[in-house]
């Protein structure tokens, strides 16, 4: 089968299509004819050995993928031929991929394939950031930062699905109007949010702050912030990891919460099928809809991975052998 491998840790340009065996399924796992894979920033910090996980090349990549079961062991559940979303730690920018049996969920007939490759990861983040760790109530207000992206857009769809109000925040006219289609309330640049958000909250501030980004925004999206409300650190996609000054959350009592969906889902059998079930009457009613920016053949792997990593791209970015 065809397989998207990091042959050496010097980024997205390192990465070939190559010819390998088919994997074959271990205990426990299944067996997926893979019609589309999404593509991540952590699948971009894989190419050059800078993320938690680092195996050594050549190795296969990609974590999240939809497709066909073609094999899957008793007591799964799953039925060959049924329709599946998965993710993975590896692999899954193959034809063929083996997933095992707990990170497989069902993928309704509603959802093309395209777009349940961009479900495992960024939605079931959204939903433990925001119904777990950000304790969303009906009628909070969310600010997002990197509104236009993956997890943006993402986590902006469930907040309005949750009855919350979406305030997003992002860097250009094209990336509001990409926010606003994925259901945000208002938008606000990056340049002058807290300001922003303070004046569009009468002055309150917003309930919770969603942030995949870090860097320098860190402070002022504390300075954002009603009493009680909490930043949900998701990620760095700047680079920049910040620091808490703790006197401002005494003084404003507010909260910094950690948001780290894959240690927790990993190691709690069961928890993500918990969370797809909760996902799926708003999957089904269309409210859950992956924004999709670029589709690429598998042959062009390293395209789509450097659209990521510089910076290029609004939503999701889809693979499809």
């Amino acid at each position: 089968m065809r397989s998207v491998q990091v042959v050496r840790l010097e980024g997205p340009s390192a990465v070939e299509v190559v010819d390998v065996a088919e994997p074959v399924a271990a205990d426990g796992q299944v067996l997926v004819d893979v019609r589309a894979a999404g593509v991540n920033f952590p699948d971009v910090l894989l190419t050059r050995g800078l993320y938690q996980y680092r195996p050594d090349p050549p190795f296969g990549l990609g974590s999240e993928l939809a497709g066909v079961v073609r094999a899957a062991p008793a007591g799964s559940g799953l039925a060959v031929g049924e329709r599946v979303a998965a993710f993975s730690s590896y692999g899954a920018f193959s034809e063929v991929a083996a997933v095992a049996a707990d990170h497989v969920v069902p993928l309704p007939d509603e959802v093309s394939f395209a777009a349940g490759a961009c479900l495992p990861m960024n939605y079931l983040t959204a939903h433990f950031t925001l119904a777990v760790r950000g304790r969303l109530r009906a009628g909070d207000t969310v600010l997002v930062h990197g509104a236009a992206g993956g997890i943006g857009t993402a986590v902006t769809q469930l907040a309005r699905a949750m009855d919350a109000r979406v305030i997003a925040v992002v860097s250009s006219d094209a990336k509001a109007d990409v926010a606003r289609a994925a259901g945000a309330h208002e938008t606000v640049l990056v340049d002058g949010f807290k300001d922003a958000a303070r004046e569009l909250t009468g002055g309150k501030g917003v309930d919770i702050v969603v942030d995949p980004v870090g860097g320098d925004r860190f402070t002022d999206s504390l300075r954002a912030l009603a009493p009680f409300g909490r930043v949900l650190v998701v990620g760095f996609t700047a680079g920049e990891i910040p620091t808490v000054k703790v006197n401002r959350l005494l003084l404003g009592n507010t909260e910094v919460v950690g948001v780290a969906w894959g240690g927790y889902a990993l190691s709690h059998e069961g928890y993500v099928h918990g969370q797809w079930a909760d996902l799926l009457p708003h999957l089904r009613s269309g409210a859950l809809s992956p924004v999709i920016s670029q589709t690429f053949p598998l042959e062009r792997a390293a395209e789509a991975l450097a659209t990521i990593d510089e910076r290029r791209v609004t939503g999701k970015v889809v693979l499809q052998p």
